[in-house]
């Protein structure tokens, strides 16, 4: 009788101890797995034509987002983002403009009348979006992640001027804001 309870206490203690080390494991499992950020891929946008754009369509290429204007002092970049497209979009690059009219009017066109500007005078191929607002009450929702560290998990940032840049990783995520003044060439 007395082996029977001592047998049965301790198939009590031997399986109480397993379920502790089976929940230690799945604790550490928990904490090993990535936590995943917050990707560009779940916004959808509307081409410069009035087309659906959709980010997740990008999955795997680096992404580089620019808010453009046609007349601006900057403008001449379009020149760079389409040597720099037409170089890298084989090795999975992207960039992608979104004009915006946030800086001095500076964007003032509407959709046709920059898509003739840009491919007239830039020869622009990249992927052009509809125009947005970039800051503002009126931000765009792109652009609410592009710059929000509680959306994109990177860092706040302003827009500060017209052809500021965002990178974005071959995962969706934003990598790094590069400054207006950064030229697409340059080697940063």
């Amino acid at each position: 009788m007395k082996k029977n309870i001592i047998l049965s206490l301790l198939t009590i203690v031997l399986i109480s101890c397993q379920g502790k080390s089976q929940n230690k494991n799945n604790t550490l499992n928990v904490k090993s797995q990535k936590v995943m950020k917050p990707t560009i891929y779940k916004y959808k946008v509307e081409d410069i034509n009035g087309k659906t754009f959709d980010f997740a369509e990008l999955k795997g290429k680096k992404i580089l987002i620019v808010n453009t204007a046609s007349k601006c002092g900057f403008t001449p970049q379009y020149k760079e983002l389409e040597e720099l497209y037409k170089r890298f979009k084989d090795k999975n690059l992207v960039i992608v403009g979104f004009p915006a009219n946030n800086f001095a009017s500076q964007e003032p066109g509407t959709n046709e009348e920059i898509v003739t500007f840009c491919t007239q005078n830039y020869g622009v191929t990249f992927p052009m979006m509809s125009k947005i607002s970039v800051k503002g009450n009126d931000m765009a929702e792109i652009y609410k992640f592009l710059t929000k560290k509680e959306k994109n998990e990177l860092q706040d940032s302003d827009v500060e001027w017209i052809f500021q840049k965002y990178l974005i990783n071959k995962n969706g995520e934003l990598e790094k804001v590069i400054p207006s003044k950064t030229t697409p060439m340059s080697a940063e």
